[in-house]
């Protein structure tokens, strides 16, 4: 009969490895085996044989003139026109800016007819084409012949609504609905308790804005206006119809007198796409910039996401 004292708990904990010397010995190492996905490489393979046949489709194509591109990339009217789509963006950005900043503190304020007001002015712009809105102010004319300020100013509306003046009165007035809004929800994204404490404190309402609230709302605002922007650089090429002289007015008439359409077409395209590109950088950084105080981990960089990949896919080839 086995004395009771003699066997082993239950719950009694496994002894550890000794070696030969009596000492214990570590742990063995956990060989952890990375998960293959196979899926990732199939579809990557797909992916890139479609992208492939794609640009050997183009590449191929006889009735695409190549060479005119590269001679007529830097040609000097398509290098205005890029310059002409820059000057009228930045500008009718920064009008929309203004104007839409002014818009929302009317839209949040307590005085019914302002608020209504801006109210309206969102309502009609948001709600018609910029299109439209163009060829409003291009035919301007048609309804007041002349502009008369009284003793300000007075004059032939076919000399004072250019086609720059209508450019940038289309755009702008056009883009200072949407940034309204997106002023309107960075203000309100600000907690009124930092309003009421800088009340307590005295501070007038515009001080308040200033000071305490416009700061804060900041990080809510800027993201968005750079993404704005990028989309004003392409929404310009709307001003066509208005005759200014932009980048796609430029390629289009370079084309229709050399009979290379679809050529100056891709010109624009490569002009288009670079200058989106390089704004796309600098929004992609001022974006991580305003998220440092609400982020803890900020987004990685394209150089890092580029050596996590790499990283990445050598463990997997070392795995495999």
């Amino acid at each position: 009969m086995t004395d009771k004292f003699d066997k082993e708990p239950a719950d009694a904990k496994p002894s550890a490895a000794v070696s030969k010397d009596g000492g214990a010995l570590p742990p063995e190492a956990i060989k952890a085996i990375p998960v293959r996905h196979y899926g990732r490489w199939v579809s990557g393979v797909v992916v890139l044989a479609l992208v492939a046949l794609l640009v050997n489709a183009f590449a191929t194509a006889e009735k695409i003139q190549w060479n005119a591109v590269g001679d007529k990339l830097f040609d000097s009217s398509i290098v205005a026109g890029a310059g002409r789509t820059l000057l009228i963006s930045v500008l009718a950005m920064a009008m929309g800016v203004v104007l839409g900043i002014v818009l929302a503190v009317m839209r949040l304020s307590k005085n019914p007819v302002t608020s209504w007001v801006a109210w309206l002015y969102i309502w009609f712009f948001r709600g018609t084409p910029v299109y439209v809105q163009l060829l409003l102010w291009f035919n301007l004319a048609l309804i007041f012949p002349v502009l008369n300020l009284g003793p300000i100013y007075k004059d032939e509306m076919v000399d004072v609504m250019t086609p720059f003046m209508a450019a940038l009165l289309g755009l702008g007035l056009n883009e200072a609905a949407y940034m309204a809004e997106i002023c309107r929800a960075g203000l309100m994204a600000v907690d009124e308790g930092q309003t009421e404490a800088s009340q307590a404190l005295g501070m007038s309402h515009s001080k308040t804005l200033r000071r305490i609230v416009v700061p804060q709302a900041m990080r809510v605002i800027v993201p968005p206006t750079g993404n704005e922007f990028i989309n004003m650089l392409k929404t310009s090429s709307l001003v066509y119809v208005v005759s200014y002289p932009e980048l796609t007015r430029s390629a289009t008439s370079i084309g229709s007198t050399s009979y290379a359409v679809m050529e100056m077409l891709f010109v624009a395209s490569i002009w288009y796409l670079v200058m989106t590109s390089v704004f796309s950088v600098f929004q992609y950084y001022l974006e991580r910039r305003y998220a440092r105080g609400s982020s803890r981990n900020l987004p990685a960089t394209p150089w890092q996401k580029v050596k996590a990949n790499l990283l990445s896919f050598s463990r997997e080839r070392g795995a495999a």
